[in-house]
């Protein structure tokens, strides 16, 4: 059957704007309770987590992918380690090679001795924290067990260029108070030079004898 031009015409639009309505992307939602939602929108701008706080110290830097950023905010990771410490640097291993956004806190100091020992109870390295749950110990198979439980991908997707923030000390460095200052003596007072003997007689001394 053939249609006339003008209805011909008035299909091909219809078809076009179906076509365009397909081709509407559909954002997945998570909300804080975990509840998943689908929708037109994009998430808001205040969706974003507040973690990781990665991407370079100053946290400029790629954003994380969204469903990342809702994982890095309820269960934000935080790895304690210290100098010369074999399991540390196996735990850091396994989260950087599993595209895991955290933060690193150093124990070297006695006070961030204590501060671990505040906190776990002990002052064994490295400890790892995921959101409240604590793991003493580097184990990799318990590690990755409690990733997984916590919705961490099991592979990296982290954009191209992002990069945790440097290792900062457990307990921050407190600047010296600055010492005061020297109070600087007032110079003496330069002496008054005695007026000069008169050199030739006077009332006093007729005869002009000098001392």
């Amino acid at each position: 059957m053939k249609l006339h031009p003008r209805l011909a015409g008035s299909a091909l639009l219809l078809l076009l704007a179906a076509g365009s309505a397909l081709a509407q992307p559909v954002y997945r939602h998570v909300d804080k309770t975990g509840k998943v939602t689908f929708s037109d929108q994009p998430p808001a701008a205040d969706a974003q987590a507040g973690a990781p706080r990665g991407s370079g110290a100053g946290g400029a830097g790629p954003a994380l992918p969204y469903e990342l950023r809702q994982v890095a905010q309820r269960y934000p990771v935080t790895i304690y380690t210290g100098e010369e410490c074999s399991p540390c640097a196996a735990g850091r291993s396994l989260l950087v090679t599993r595209g895991i956004p955290f933060e690193e806190r150093t124990v070297k100091a006695n006070e961030d001795v204590e501060a671990l020992q505040r906190l776990s109870g002990q002052a064994s390295l490295p400890l790892l924290t995921i959101g409240s749950q604590q793991l003493k110990g580097f184990s990799d198979a318990q590690w990755s067990q409690y990733l997984d439980a916590a919705g961490y991908p099991k592979s990296a997707q982290l954009p191209a260029g992002y990069r945790n923030p440097p290792a900062q000390p457990l307990v921050a460095v407190q600047a010296a108070p600055a010492a005061p200052a020297t109070p600087v003596a007032a110079p003496a007072p330069a002496p008054v030079p005695a007026p000069a003997a008169p050199s030739g007689p006077t009332p006093s001394n007729p005869a002009g004898i000098k001392f």
